[in-house]
């Protein structure tokens, strides 16, 4: 006889545990019960979700959100790698920020999650040659957000953005996976160039609040940059720089600052 293959059912651990998390909080405080429902339990999967959240965010007098919904819908059923990337990111917040106690809490409340991926969702429309589509999204993710990243910028998955209040990216700076950084952080040029003119940072680098990287500098994997710190030249990897401008003062101190989080110049506590 001839044999079916079974369907195989996709898991999706993280969604999965956004749901159950979802449902704890309703029973917790059933005043939020319908935004719960709406944001959360009435979707199929994280994409449906994440369409839903940044469309109802986003949307404007100047465009719906069902528009908006539309063209997030489409970004993530031609690129699932955006929201691999989301995906990253939750666990990224979760694991370093510790204000973050659920997965549930980017999604629903994070302003720097949900700009980041507003951003990816313009970012796909930039690629796309939709320039004007994404420069929307860019404006409106600077108007609700505070976050002001160019769409055509490059930035990996696994990012957490602490606070996120004042935020800029230029549009030729690149940012590694699994970076952390906190507010009023610039990625900035220091002109009028109009070729390759923004930073790019490695993989697992820690950018302290209030710091400036400017102009078309390298900085290494797992360093990190002091809060106030303005960087205008390439940083050596596992490297701490500090200062104004900043100098290299010390090893990282650990092997991934950006997981560690320990911004104290003495060291990363008991990394190794």
């Amino acid at each position: 006889m001839a044999q079916t293959n079974p369907k195989l059912t996709t898991v999706d651990p993280v969604w999965q545990r956004i749901c159950d998390e979802a449902q704890a909080a309703i029973h917790d405080e059933p005043l939020i019960g319908g935004f719960v429902h709406a944001s959360v339990l009435h979707h199929t999967s994280l994409e449906n979700a994440l369409a839903y959240r940044i469309s109802m965010k986003l949307s404007s007098p100047d465009m719906s959100d069902q528009m908006l919904r539309e063209i997030a819908d489409r970004a993530y059923a031609a690129e699932p790698a955006i929201v691999d990337s989301a995906r990253a990111d939750i666990v990224a917040i979760f694991d370093r920020d510790p204000a973050c106690l659920r997965f549930l809490q980017p999604l629903l409340f994070f302003k720097g999650f949900q700009a980041v991926q507003a951003f990816r969702l313009g970012n796909f429309l930039w690629k796309e040659g939709r320039k004007d589509l994404a420069y929307f999204v860019q404006m409106r993710v600077s108007e609700i957000f505070g976050v002001d990243i160019h769409p055509g910028a490059t930035i990996g998955k696994g990012l957490m953005i602490d606070h996120a209040h004042s935020i800029v990216i230029g549009e030729t700076a690149v940012v590694g996976d699994n970076v952390s950084m906190l507010h009023s952080v610039t990625l900035g040029g220091t002109g009028k160039e109009e070729e390759d003119r923004h930073p790019k940072i490695g993989d697992g680098v820690l950018i302290g609040a209030g710091a400036h990287v400017l102009g078309n500098i390298k900085i290494g994997h797992c360093s990190r940059i002091a809060a106030g710190s303005v960087v205008l030249a390439d940083v050596e990897p596992n490297k701490t720089v500090a200062g104004v401008p900043a100098k290299i003062v010390g090893e990282a101190g650990c092997s991934q600052p950006s997981v560690s989080m320990d911004q104290l110049l003495v060291g990363c506590g008991g990394c190794s």
